[in-house]
């Protein structure tokens, strides 16, 4: 009766609840199971009712029910990689401010989309900024290279790979920062990636969610979207995928919330 209770709870909690609220609540489970482990190891007569009531079979089970995702994919921007502010001056991080607003502007989506070139973006960045087109050269090509691993993220994708976890990447990318971006070391662990300017689809579209899920054959049930824009993560949802709201602004927090689910 009790590991049948146990069993019909947990698959339907995990079903219903969000991954955020699945965590917070899954962290006071550990901590309740430690503890009993503590105690029962000191006291005999807990430990026979532990036995009693099948405890180590739920605790295993426990811990089998968080390792539900066989799939992790991955956005870069924001998640992945990005620039320390602390490193540049005001000018340049105001030349693109845009892409912390709610909607990137058009030349920029067509851009990642991999419809308009380096040189044709140029000419849209110098009229949006108010520049001169060399000055935008300059700009864009400096963002490109100083994009940077963030070191929590990174941490948490050599996990995920010790622990066999299939990695993947869904990214709304350019050409010439992804091709950037693949030159880096932590690139190696992923097996596989669709990129919106290959694919001429950027995300929310439901396509490029799909162009991944049939490339490499991925039941979306056992697959988990980490992206730091709320529409990405409401489309993967849509097409039956677990999703993560990643925040760039603190992308520690997130990873541990993360580390503690998978």
């Amino acid at each position: 009766m009790h590991r049948w209770f146990f069993d019909v709870f947990y698959n339907n909690f995990y079903t219903v609840c969000s991954l955020r609220v699945f965590l917070f609540c899954n962290s006071f489970t550990i901590i309740f199971f430690q503890l009993f482990s503590l105690i029962a190891h000191f006291c005999p007569f807990i430990q026979k009712i532990a036995m009693e009531f099948g405890y180590f079979a739920i605790y295993s089970y426990f811990c089998r029910s968080m390792c539900k995702f066989k799939n992790i994919v991955f956005d870069l921007g924001g998640v992945l990689f990005a620039r320390d502010p602390r490193k540049f001056e005001r000018e340049f991080i105001e030349f693109f401010s845009y892409i912390l607003l709610p909607e990137m502007p058009r030349f920029w989506e067509d851009y990642d989309r991999g419809v308009v070139t380096y040189d044709e973006v140029l000419t849209s960045l110098a009229e949006y900024n108010n520049c001169s087109r060399e000055l935008a050269d300059i700009n864009l090509r400096r963002s490109i290279v100083t994009q940077e691993a963030i070191p929590a993220t990174v941490e948490l994708i050599k996990r995920l790979k010790d622990a066999q976890q299939k990695l993947y990447v869904l990214s709304n990318m350019s050409l010439e920062f992804i091709e950037f971006l693949r030159k880096t070391e932590v690139y190696k662990y992923f097996d596989g990636e669709v990129v919106s300017c290959e694919e001429h689809i950027i995300k929310p579209n439901p396509a490029i969610y799909t162009t991944l899920t049939e490339r490499y054959g991925l039941d979306p049930a056992e697959t988990l979207f980490i992206d730091d824009r709320k529409e990405n993560i409401e489309a993967a949802i849509t097409q039956g995928w677990q999703g993560y709201h990643f925040n760039a602004r603190n992308p520690e927090l997130s990873c541990n919330e993360l580390r503690e689910a998978l």
